[in-house]
């Protein structure tokens, strides 16, 4: 494994980690609900440590198989395995660390890193022209229905509606 690799990711889980920490303050206070970036940090602790325990998987697995998984596979994988009560001793405490953290401010991050790929990627976007768009409509669409039928079967089979 590179170190200078592995320094370089952590310091952005931790930058990563920050503006979540402040995402988060902000989506919890408009909710009536603050969580201040302190008490987010045992939770954004929790999945950082899991991020980096899911690439070193990866990793070694990358090593010896010639064919794996994207690595939000594995850290899915580890996420989950830890998350088990009654198999996972921290079980408890890392669900209850990580019901302070909103799905949304994870998810800013990620948004405005694909922003900044696509800003760098623009002529290559640009060659695409009308087609990619067209193809992106019908993909939110597809997803919006497909979404909507499954909520529809599920809440009409569990007697919600």
């Amino acid at each position: 494994m590179n170190t200078a690799i592995w320094i370089k990711r952590i310091k952005c889980l931790i930058i990563v980690s920050a503006i979540t920490s402040i995402g988060n303050m902000i989506s919890t206070t408009k909710a009536g609900n603050p969580v201040s970036p302190l008490a987010a940090i045992p939770g954004l602790f929790f999945l950082l440590v899991c991020t980096i325990l899911g690439c070193i998987v990866y990793e070694l697995i990358n090593k010896v198989s010639p064919k794996n998984l994207p690595a939000i596979a594995y850290i899915s994988l580890v996420t989950i395995l830890l998350t088990i009560p009654g198999f996972s001793p921290i079980a408890e405490w890392a669900i209850d660390a990580t019901n302070k953290v909103g799905l949304l401010p994870l998810c800013t991050p990620i948004l405005a890193y694909a922003g900044i790929s696509l800003g760098k990627d623009l002529d290559t976007f640009k060659k695409q022209g009308v087609s990619i768009v067209i193809i992106a409509l019908f993909t939110f669409t597809g997803t919006y229905i497909g979404s909507a039928i499954i909520a529809e079967i599920i809440l009409r089979s569990t007697g919600v509606i």
